[in-house]
């Protein structure tokens, strides 16, 4: 039977419009209940184009309101980016729709978060040959932006000021450019033609010189977002179009209070804007100033700090009567955690006649950490299809975590087995739900996705496991040929997600009746780590029925590293094939340790052409080569660390690796590092959040582990320094953390510019006092030597070298820092020279 919306997918536009011109109401309706059940029947069409043409015309031309109309075209599915607004409307015009402003205002409200572009011309056509009100919702509002970084190609030649001028949206958008939050980050964008720097701040202010714009509104406008701050990305062009406007002196006046409290509280750069504008003044308010200071002085911008104490400086000689009042503010900043401010506030406190009394220091020695809590117990066995369904639609609806993906797996297993209706009935929805998650994308050679979403469906339906046992097979049989000559594996694939992928074809291809006990894999801790007693029980309810390859494989490797000889007996006397296995493995207590070589690698060559990010690479990366001991078998390529380029790159995938090695802490470090790396060298997110599960893990750490915390306390994101600073703790309080060897990379990373040593000071600090100053010493006492021997010493140095003069001090430490005492010798005082002497002070030197 022919589909009467065959049209619709063909994208006949034409066909669209002849659908619905001279439909009487009756056939209107008809029409319309008909074309909402069709699209809601293709789910899977996606609707983009002509497509998205065919569908608004026929929607317009047949749904009797505009709510009606937004639901169908507001679609995830629907694409309205490139649809003809110009035939919509005129559709609208020979129906005499009067609700096509309200529809215009509800698709607005749709637009997509994560591309407000797609459909944003469509709604803003719709929106001008209406006349209507002008949407100001947060999405119109970015795509309004968007379109001003990315013209269309016939107005890119047009400078952006005199787009501006043209722009209809102008007056009622711009207000809202200093409500939406994050929107500073897309009013960054430089000008198409020319690359201008900030252009659209730019351009506001030359509208604003020409009264196109209110200028008060301007600079209201920016000092309003500032007070409310965001994300200092966000903030910039802010502070940009603050400085463009060249507040006049009683524009500033008139607005002190709000610079104040800018001082006192916004990050960094907002803070100095503010300090900047408000020295300016001639007659600085001296009550304000010396509320705001003490706040001020207490911040760790150590520039921000040192220009309020110049200032103050200034403040107290011009004003000689209430010049020991502003000494005792300047007294704030005795007590900041820089030596040099210190040092700063006293002298200029005592200046001005305010005596500070000797700080008193108690001294430790040793790290004061607590003991360690030990990995917990991993969570409860799901039991019921429902529950599976809610874990499963948490698991892809977020990042994958290991202990919930072996959860899912385990469950999926037991289950299958059981009431497969029932099943079928929890899981189709969700997977329905979250289909793009549960699919294959083949750009990501590590993806999990379409893998993941194979054994689900083939546990719901055994038809959807047949369509995929041969994939799984071949992907079994690859590895498995690994080293006899077989096809060659994707090289961008490292092993342990090798191997976790081949697991999840094992349980895709075996999921379903007979009943099956559950993973032998499953992890009793939540680092991933099996308890050896448990696998045994295990393997003895399993019985007659075999053990799954790639399930038994993990579950030796999730063993604790060490020989279990009673065990080990216990197991042989199964008479089983998976006994022997067991009793063979704990008998070698595991894996072999593997060889280990520090090397440097270098970037790759250009490539012809337009080497698009060749520039961004980092000229080298310093990596640890693994291969396995000589004569060993090496069958999974477990052992084997190869090269890799310093452009390579995971992802996410890493975050699972410690629990498919739980026992073996240095293998998996290796394999992480070039992601963990690319978070200092390349400024990644998200490489070194691995840190604190490797720290979990045991095992024996060696080079990799070393460099990874050197590469983590270096990473150009926050959420990884901190990632790295958790880890390193963990480490000390076990007793696992060598912190001589990472200092010792750290240096020698810093030194060559591979590291940026100003990031490293935060987290050092931090590790200090939250317990660890012994071994933060011991870290930065391997350090110092690196740098102080580098051709040009890495900028931060000095205030490295303070931190380890406040260790050392408060652990009372002795050591010997080679070419510490040839700098302190130096003539002159700079802040290297100073702070050397003072660490060769605090050792006693």
């Amino acid at each position: 039977m022919t589909d009467p919306f065959d049209f619709l997918v063909r994208g006949d536009v034409g066909a669209a419009v002849d659908a619905v011109t001279g439909l009487d109401e009756q056939g209107r309706r008809s029409f319309a209940d008909a074309l909402v059940a069709h699209v809601r029947r293709r789910r899977d069409n996606w609707w983009w184009n002509k497509e998205a043409t065919a569908l608004a015309v026929a929607a317009i031309g047949s749904l009797p309101t505009a709510a009606a109309a937004a639901e169908l075209l507001g679609r995830r599915n629907v694409s309205l980016r490139r649809a003809d607004a110009e035939l919509v409307v005129q559709v609208a015009r020979t129906r005499g729709v009067p609700w096509l402003g309200e529809l215009a205002h509800r698709l607005a409200d749709r637009l997509r978060r994560d591309d407000p572009t797609d459909g944003w011309e469509f709604v803003a056509e719709l929106v001008t040959a209406e006349k209507a009100a002008t949407p100001t919702g947060d999405q119109f509002v970015n795509g309004w932006l968007a379109q001003l970084a990315w013209p269309p190609e016939s107005q890119r030649p047009i400078p952006l000021v005199d787009r501006l001028r043209a722009d209809v949206f102008l007056a009622a958008l711009v207000p809202r450019l200093f409500e939406v939050d994050g929107v500073g980050t897309r009013m960054s964008f430089d000008e198409f033609m020319t690359d201008e720097t900030f252009a659209l701040p730019r351009a506001l202010t030359r509208l604003a010189g020409e009264g196109r714009l209110d200028r008060g509104t301007l600079l209201d406008g920016c000092l309003s977002r500032l007070l409310r701050g965001d994300r200092p990305a966000a903030l910039r062009a802010f502070v940009t179009l603050h400085v463009l406007l060249e507040p006049t002196a009683s524009e500033v006046d008139r607005r002190r209070g709000d610079y104040l409290r800018l001082l006192a509280d916004a990050p960094g750069s907002v803070a100095s804007m503010a300090q900047r504008t408000l020295r300016a003044l001639d007659a600085p308010e001296v009550e304000g100033l010396l509320d705001a200071s003490r706040a001020v002085l207490i911040r760790t911008d150590k520039a921000l700090v040192r220009a309020q104490l110049g200032w103050l400086d200034q403040l107290a000689r011009r004003h000689t009567d209430r010049a020991a009042e502003v000494a005792e503010v300047i007294a704030t900043a005795v007590d900041h955690p820089a030596a040099d401010i210190r040092d700063r506030a006293g002298t200029l406190a005592a200046r001005h006649g305010y005596v500070v009394s000797p700080r008193v220091v108690v001294a430790t020695v040793g790290d004061d950490l607590p003991p360690p809590a030990g990995p917990l117990p991993a969570p409860p066995a799901i039991t019921d299809p429902d529950e599976l369904a809610e874990e499963v639609a948490a698991l892809l609806g977020g990042p994958t975590r290991a202990s919930a993906l072996e959860r899912v797996l385990d469950a999926v297993v037991r289950l299958a087995g059981g009431d497969r209706a029932r099943l079928k009935d929890a899981l189709v929805p969700v997977l329905r739900r979250h289909r793009a998650n549960a699919e294959e994308h083949p750009w990501d050679p590590c993806c999990l996705c379409g893998l993941l979403g194979g054994v689900l469906h083939a546990a719901a339906d055994p038809a959807e496991g047949s369509v995929r046992r041969g994939r799984w097979a071949a992907m079994r049989a690859a590895l498995r040929r690994r080293t006899s000559g077989g096809p060659s594996l994707d090289p961008r694939v490292p092993p342990p997600h090798r191997l976790l992928r081949a697991r999840l074809a094992e349980i895709g291809d075996r999921v379903g009746p007979p009943q099956h006990p559950g993973l032998l894999a499953a992890p009793t801790l939540a680092n991933g780590a099996v308890d050896p007693e448990t696998l045994y029980d295990r393997l003895t309810r399993l019985g007659e029925h075999g053990a799954w390859e790639m399930d038994l494989t993990q579950a030796l490797l999730r063993l604790p590293a060490r020989v279990d000889e009673p065990l080990a007996a216990k197991a042989a006397a199964l008479g089983t094939p998976a006994g022997d296995r067991l009793a063979g493995w704990l008998r070698a207590g595991g894996l072999p340790t593997p060889d280990q070589q520090v090397v440097t690698l270098r970037r790759r060559e250009r490539r012809q052409g337009h080497d698009w990010g060749y520039d961004e690479l980092p000229q080298q990366r310093t990596h640890v080569r693994i291969s396995p001991p000589e004569g060993v078998d090496d069958p999974f390529g477990l052992l084997t660390v190869r090269d890799r380029s310093v452009d390579s790159y995971v992802g996410d995938a890493t975050l699972l690796w410690p629990a498919v090695l739980p026992g073996y802490r240095g293998l998996v470090a290796a394999y992480a590092l070039p992601d963990i790396a690319s978070g200092a060298d390349q400024d990644v997110s998200g490489g070194a959040a691995i840190l604190p599960l490797l720290a979990e893990c045991g095992g024996d750490g060696g080079p990799a582990v070393d460099l990874a915390l050197a590469y983590g306390l270096g990473a150009r994101h926050e959420s990884d320094r901190v990632a790295a600073v958790d880890a390193l703790l963990i480490l000390a309080a076990t007793g696992d953390l060598d912190a001589p060897q990472v200092g010792a990379h750290l240096g020698a990373l810093a030194a060559v510019g591979d590291v940026t040593l100003t990031r490293t000071l935060q987290p050092l600090r931090d590790a200090a006092a939250a317990g660890a100053p012994l071994s933060t010493w011991r870290l930065l006492a391997a350090a110092v030597p690196a740098l102080l021997a580098a051709p040009k010493v890495p900028r931060g140095t000095p205030d490295l070298l303070t931190l380890a003069a406040e260790t050392a001090g408060a652990t009372g430490a002795r050591t010997d820092v080679p070419g510490l005492a040839d700098v302190a010798a130096r003539g002159g005082s700079s802040r290297l020279v100073t702070e050397a002497r003072r660490l060769s002070d605090a050792l006693g030197r």
